[in-house]
């Protein structure tokens, strides 16, 4: 017989000789960025909630507001008893930040990838995906499962993305898929050549703007409305979990793209709703920053900050808010984070394989509005003090 136990004990044994075994820390926010652990307070360093939105008080009023009004759940799949009036009044209101004509909201952005990138690739007739070789796993997954053609071209390379598109005739329906952020290199998606060759060969234009929605933009639609180019995306994707702070995920394109999604995309249809107070405060979260400027105006102040103090140590240069201090070795990496949470109280997770690949290994800091000039400083000489020489410099 199958020593299921045995087996599973290697595999994951041999996740702990390869120094890549994940250990999560219980994190109770007191005031972003410190946090209660059972270190003691430490300050946060890696959160995705990159605007404090998850503390804001008009959020936070939101959701207790309606949770007093609505209760904890949505009761069902939108299909069944989920389509309340909070998620209807979030849909609206991403459809006018993003300048849309209509937005469908899901439980993660991860769902909101897989369920969308399915379901276009399954109804439409012999669809070829393009894909951006470092896109997300969520958008990986959707695309395999539509069992569509995958073509996969060179991370921002425009002309591989241009000879893989001229091998297929006019006729085929081709949808090319990036992002705008790229969330553990940093780097920004080559968006408008990218997108003008899409649109030169009739395809469909998808993007991740999961890490740029609340940072970037106008209106906080993302980079592709902060560089003048959102009404080219056919598709536009983000996340409800990051810059806005709460939980879920979002298509925003026409009816008639995200009504196919709606009605094909299992990932939506047998997946209970995001409950009304999540919604509520979600809703708060993206109007608010969608008239607000001060919260970007400070966050990109103290990523500069950052950025600047950070010279002379291993940074990978990029043009956003994520700020990856390369180590290029899994037990390295965990070694100094355990150093930086029980040394100096500074809580930043080690980024190994497979989320990066072998020999990329980092540590991804991501600087919020919220952290102070000396948690800053704090932060700069403890990273001097726990890597080595022999890597400060080997960017």
């Amino acid at each position: 017989m199958f020593d299921f136990e045995a087996y599973l004990r290697g595999v994951i044994g041999e996740l702990k000789d390869e120094g890549r075994y994940r250990t999560f820390v219980s994190l109770a926010k007191i005031k972003p960025p410190y946090v209660e652990t059972e270190y003691g307070l430490v300050t946060n360093w890696c959160s995705n909630d990159y605007l404090g939105m998850s503390v804001h008080p008009k959020v936070c009023e939101a959701a207790k507001i309606t949770l007093d009004k609505r209760g904890v759940g949505a009761g069902g799949t939108r299909n069944i008893a989920g389509t309340h009036p909070e998620i209807i009044n979030l849909e609206n209101t991403i459809r006018e930040v993003t300048e849309k004509e209509s937005s469908l909201v899901f439980s993660s952005g991860y769902a909101a990838n897989e369920a969308a990138l399915a379901a276009l690739g399954r109804v439409l007739p012999d669809c070829v995906f393009f894909s951006d070789e470092e896109n997300h796993a969520s958008m990986i997954r959707g695309m395999a499962a539509s069992k569509a053609k995958r073509e996969v071209f060179r991370h921002n390379d425009v002309n591989h993305l241009r000879e893989l598109l001229s091998g297929y005739p006019s006729s085929i329906p081709k949808i090319v898929v990036f992002e705008s952020v790229y969330s553990m290199s940093g780097s920004f998606g080559d968006l408008v050549p990218l997108i003008e060759t899409a649109k030169e060969f009739g395809a469909l234009v998808y993007v991740d703007e999961t890490h740029g929605v609340g940072l970037y933009g106008e209106k906080g639609a993302g980079l592709c409305q902060e560089l003048g180019v959102l009404e080219f995306v056919d598709v536009i994707q983000g996340g409800l979990g990051k810059g806005y702070g709460v939980i879920g995920g979002f298509i925003a394109g026409s009816n008639l793209i995200v009504d196919t999604v709606r009605s094909f995309g299992s990932a939506f249809i047998f997946t209970t709703a995001l409950p009304p107070m999540v919604c509520a405060a979600a809703n708060a979260s993206v109007r608010h920053l969608s008239e607000s400027q001060t919260e970007r105006a400070l966050h990109r102040r103290n990523v500069k900050l950052l950025k600047d103090k950070l010279k002379g140590l291993s940074v990978l240069k990029t043009p956003s808010h994520i700020v990856p201090v390369m180590i290029r070795d899994s037990f390295l990496c965990k070694q100094i984070s355990d150093r930086l949470l029980n040394e100096f109280k500074i809580y930043i997770q080690p980024i190994n394989y497979p989320t990066v690949p072998r020999g990329e290994e980092r540590l991804r800091i991501t600087p919020t509005p919220l952290h102070s000039e000396a948690d800053t400083d704090h932060l700069v000489s403890s990273l001097r003090a726990v890597i080595p020489q022999t890597i400060q410099l080997a960017a």
